[in-house]
C-alpha cells in the first residue's frame, strides 16, 4: 500500500497535489511519502516479531535511499541501518541511528573504514572473505578493541531475479563459499581482536518467490549447527533482505512480509539466535515516485516517442537492468495511448519503456514513474552535464524540499587543475 492517490482528478502524495510540487520545485523531482515509509517499517517489524531469540533487528539498507531525512524518519520508526561504506555509516549516525543498530556489509571495506566504524561503534561487521577477516583483526588489535563479526555465506542459490541484482551464486563476488565456512570460522576464531558470533546471507534483490530464500536459510541453519559443533558460539543470524515489491498490473506479485515472516519463523525455529534483516526496497520503493514533465511527443516508425525531462541519469534502473516502472499521468484523461517513453540523454539506452500502453498525455503534461523511492535518486548522476534531480518529502498536507536541485555549474565547480 502507498499514499499516492487521485483526488479531484489529479494525483496527490498524501494530501499534497503533485502539480503543486512541480510548480514550486520544477521537474524532474523525486517525491516521497512519509506515511508510506512509516507503514512499511511497521509492517516489516510486525512480520518478523517473535522470530529468533531476543528482539529481531530490522536494519534498513541505506543504499536504497540514503537521504538524511529518509534515514531520520526510518530511525524514528525503529529501524537500524545496514551500511556498505563509511559514507553510509556517517549518514546513519548523523540521522540519529544508534551504533548498536548498525551492521557494516560490503566486499570492499578498507582498513580505514573498518577503523572508523570500530571506533565509532557498530553492531557487527558482515565479513566477506578470509582476507577481510585478517585485515579486521589487525585493525581491531591496533585499536585495542574487539570487532564483532560474522561471515557472509554464499550458499550458491539462484534468487530467480535479474542477473545484476543476484548476489548468492558461486559466480557472484559476494560472501564466502558455504563449503569453506567451517575452516574460515576456525581460523577467524584464533585471530586477535575478533568476536566471531555471527553468520549472514543475502542472495539478491526483488525476489518474487520465497523458495530461494527458504533454501538459503536452510543452508544457514545447517551451518549454524555445524559451526556450534565445532565450538563456535554463533548467536546472531543476519538473513539479509531482497523481498520484492509489487510494481502493478501484469507484473509478478511478490509474497508479502507476513508470508515471509511465517516462513522465517518456521525455518529458524530451534536456531536460538538473534535474527537480523536488511530490507531496503521493501521499505522505500513504493514510497516514492519520480515526477517528470513531457517535453514533446515525436512521431515514430511504430509508436510515438514520448520525450520527458527525466533521463537515465535521473533513474538508471531501466537502463541498468531493464527494470519496470509503472508510468501514470498526474492528471489522467481517461484515454490511453501506446508510446515509447524516453529521456533527453544522448544515449539509446536512455529508454524507459517501448510500446507501453499508458495514459494519453501531451507536451507540458506531468507524469510519474512509480516505485522510484529505492535505487532512484541514490544512483543519479550528472551525465550530459545535467542537474541532479530534487527530492521532496511529504508528510500529510505538508511538504519539504530535502535535496535541492544541483545544477551543472555546481557540479562543474568541483573541477580543478593542480599539477603535481
Amino acid at each position: 500500500m502507498d499514499h499516492f492517490q487521485l483526488i479531484d482528478g489529479a494525483l496527490h502524495c498524501e494530501g499534497v497535489p503533485l502539480e503543486t510540487i512541480a510548480d514550486a520545485v520544477g521537474t524532474p523531482t523525486y517525491v516521497y511519502s512519509a506515511a508510506t515509509m512509516d507503514r512499511h517499517a511497521a509492517v516489516m517489524q510486525a512480520a518478523v516479531a517473535g522470530a529468533g531469540a531476543g528482539e529481531p533487528l530490522v536494519a534498513y539498507a541505506v543504499k536504497a535511499n540514503p537521504n538524511a531525512h529518509v534515514l531520520a524518519r526510518l530511525g524514528a520508526a525503529g529501524l537500524g541501518a545496514d551500511v556498505v561504506s563509511i559514507g553510509e555509516y556517517r549518514r546513519a549516525r548523523a540521522a540519529g541511528i544508534a551504533p548498536d543498530r548498525i551492521v557494516f556489509s560490503g566486499v570492499g571495506k578498507t582498513a580505514g573504514e573498518m577503523a572508523e566504524a570500530l571506533s565509532g561503534g557498530l553492531f557487527q561487521f558482515n565479513v566477506e572473505s578470509m582476507e577481510e577477516a585478517r585485515t579486521l583483526s589487525a585493525v581491531a588489535a591496533a585499536q585495542g578493541r574487539v570487532a564483532p563479526m560474522g561471515f557472509r555465506i554464499n550458499p550458491d542459490v539462484s534468487a530467480g531475479t535479474h542477473a545484476k541484482i543476484t548476489t548468492g551464486t558461486a559466480d557472484n563476488k559476494f560472501g564466502v563459499p558455504a563449503a569453506d565456512a567451517t575452516a574460515f570460522y576456525a581460523e577467524a576464531a584464533g585471530l586477535p581482536g575478533l568476536a566471531v558470533h555471527g553468520i549472514t546471507v543475502h542472495i539478491g534483490s526483488q525476489l518474487t518467490s520465497l523458495a530461494p530464500l527458504e533454501a538459503a536459510f536452510e543452508r544457514v541453519g545447517e551451518l549454524i549447527a555445524a559451526l556450534r559443533a565445532q565450538g563456535n558460539d554463533i548467536r546472531i543470524a543476519d538473513l539479509g533482505g531482497g523481498l520484492g515489491v509489487p510494481h502493478g498490473p501484469g507484473q509478478p506479485e511478490p509474497p508479502g512480509p507476513e508470508a515471509y515472516g511465517e516462513m522465517v519463523r518456521r525455518v529458524t525455529a530451534g536456531w536460538n539466535a538473534r535474527l537480523l534483516f536488511e530490507p531496503g526496497r521493501l521499505i522505500v520503493g513504493n514510497a516514492g515516485v519520480l515526477l517528470t514533465r513531457v517535453v514533446r511527443v515525436k512521431p515514430g516508425a511504430r509508436s510515438p516517442w514520448l520525450i520527458v525531462d527525466a533521463g537515465m541519469n535521473d533513474l538508471m534502473r531501466p537502463a541498468l537492468y531493464d527494470a519496470y516502472h509503472r508510468i501514470e499521468a498526474v492528471r489522467p484523461s481517461g484515454m490511453n495511448q501506446v508510446v515509447n517513453v524516453v529521456g533527453p540523454v544522448c544515449e539509446t539506452g536512455d529508454t524507459f519503456t517501448m510500446n507501453r500502453e499508458m495514459d494519453r498525455v501531451e507536451e507540458g503534461d506531468l507524469i510519474v514513474f512509480r516505485t522510484a523511492g529505492a535505487y532512484g535518486a541514490t544512483l543519479s548522476n550528472g551525465y550530459n552535464s545535467r542537474p541532479l534531480a530534487a527530492e521532496v518529502l511529504v508528510d500529510g498536507d505538508k511538504w519539504a524540499l530535502i535535496r535541492r536541485r544541483i545544477d551543472p555549474d555546481a557540479l562543474a565547480g568541483v573541477d580543478e587543475v593542480a599539477w603535481r
